[in-house]
């Protein structure tokens, strides 16, 4: 089955267990043994492949074992920012620093004629 847009809920998580089960499978890796090396219950590994909901802590754990995490940012691709729409944004870049203004002493008031 492919995964679209259009497929419930409880038909992707199903599609998802049933790759998890077929790369397991195809690794030699027993349910047993991928929970044990993701740091999972066995029962967790179980519901994963039935399709059932888990943790996604877990289900990352198992994607990590099985080599497959780097996949992860396929699924959600970071926002890349036209050059133009930074320009936009960009705050104007200072070209020099001033120097710290006198601070009057505060016991000293200011009268006519003074000069700083």
């Amino acid at each position: 089955m492919r995964i679209s847009s259009s497929s419930g809920d409880d038909e992707i998580m199903v599609e998802l267990g049933q790759r998890i089960v077929q790369l397991r499978i195809s690794l030699g890796l027993s349910q047993e043994s991928l929970a044990e090396q993701a740091g999972i219950a066995k029962r967790t590994m179980e519901r994963l492949e039935n399709g059932m909901q888990v943790q996604s802590r877990s289900l990352i754990r198992v994607l990590r074992i099985l080599g497959q995490l780097e996949n992860l940012d396929l699924l959600i691709p970071p926002v890349q920012t036209s050059p133009m729409e930074a320009l936009k944004h960009k705050k104007v870049a200072r070209k020099r620093v001033s120097s710290p203004r006198k601070q009057s002493d505060p016991d000293k008031s200011w009268t006519w004629g003074d000069t700083v």
